[in-house]
């Protein structure tokens, strides 16, 4: 069965260093055993709050001439995923609106995404026109596939964000 991790916590990302592993990832786990098969991390240490547990959809398509089992997620960073469902590698991943601007891409080789510092919610730092906002590009909607045109359904918002930091008094 495939799910997806939430974001860590707490939101400020300076307050937890490292990428916070295992948060933000899409799970493969065997139904019999429970146990992990593979897992895919879409933004480590997540400093926007994307929480990437939206639906995942699951179709047969042909892959370098090879009908493959794949699983392809949208996530709230952005980010249309494709994995190889069996293993969990990546086929593809980009972006959903080429507003998004928290990434520059996702290197296909790593599956990291390059990140631009300049949309950042570092303590340093006011970020203005962030995107996706909080919310996310995508959020709680339910997809759509149609398996005879191979197309995806999905509703989309278009929603960016300031950020500004600031101490609170102790």
């Amino acid at each position: 069965f495939y799910y997806g991790s939430g974001n860590p916590a707490p939101w400020n990302e300076t307050m937890r260093p490292g990428d916070n592993k295992w948060t933000m990832t899409i799970w493969g786990r065997d139904l019999d055993t429970g146990m992990a098969k593979w897992g895919y991390q879409k933004t480590p240490h997540d400093e926007w709050d994307f929480a990437g547990v939206n639906q995942m959809v699951l179709t047969d398509q042909p892959v370098n001439g090879k009908v493959t089992p794949l699983l392809s997620h949208i996530d709230r960073n952005g980010i249309l995923y494709t994995l190889n469902r069996e293993n969990g590698s990546l086929i593809v991943a980009e972006k959903v609106d080429p507003a998004v601007n928290v990434f520059k891409k996702v290197d296909l080789k790593t599956g990291t995404p390059v990140r631009d510092p300049e949309f950042a919610t570092r303590m340093d730092h006011k970020g203005t026109n962030i995107c996706p906002s909080a919310m996310g590009f995508h959020n709680q909607g339910v997809d759509s596939y149609d398996p005879e045109s191979r197309t995806l359904y999905a509703g989309l918002n278009h929603i960016c964000m300031d950020w500004e930091p600031f101490m609170l008094p102790i």
